[in-house]
């Protein structure tokens, strides 16, 4: 006789993948707030930092579109704020993040460093492994679901 092993512990889904990100989100958005800077404001500035080759507005907006999934207007708008900020900089067809952008992005790592140390402590390596190729495949997915949905 083959038995097959149960869980009674719930398993993942999409509510709780959204829970989590918002709960961790909210985290990052209370120290965003501090600076005076927005999530997607953080995330266009940080996608114009660890870019491997200078940007053009057109290709920050492609890459925050594509993490973010939000509207290109939006994106743009935001563009426009970190360079009235002079967070950002245009340099010729370029976007380049000026030094005081790149204290933003510092500060704020250097703030939330020992929160998320404290969020992930103590979750065994296998456990995070795990999690990490869970959340690749669900990321892979519902790409691929967006897509054919917007083609």
């Amino acid at each position: 006789m083959t038995s097959t092993a149960s869980t009674t512990e719930p398993l993942a889904n999409s509510r709780d993948l959204g829970l989590a990100h918002y709960a961790a989100r909210g985290v990052l958005e209370h120290v965003l707030a501090r600076h005076g800077t927005t999530f997607q404001q953080q995330v266009a500035l940080r996608a114009a930092l660890t870019a491997g080759a200078p940007q053009t507005p057109d290709d920050l907006v492609a890459g925050v579109q594509h993490s973010l999934k939000a509207d290109p207007a939006g994106i743009r708008a935001t563009l426009d704020e970190l360079l009235a900020k002079g967070l950002l900089e245009a340099d010729g067809p370029h976007l380049r993040p000026t030094d005081a952008g790149r204290g933003l992005i510092a500060a704020v790592g250097e703030e939330i460093a020992p929160v998320s140390a404290r969020i992930w402590s103590g979750i065994p390596t296998a456990d995070l492994a795990a999690t990490a190729r869970v959340l690749a495949l669900v990321t892979e997915r519902a790409n691929a679901e967006l897509a054919a949905m917007t083609a």
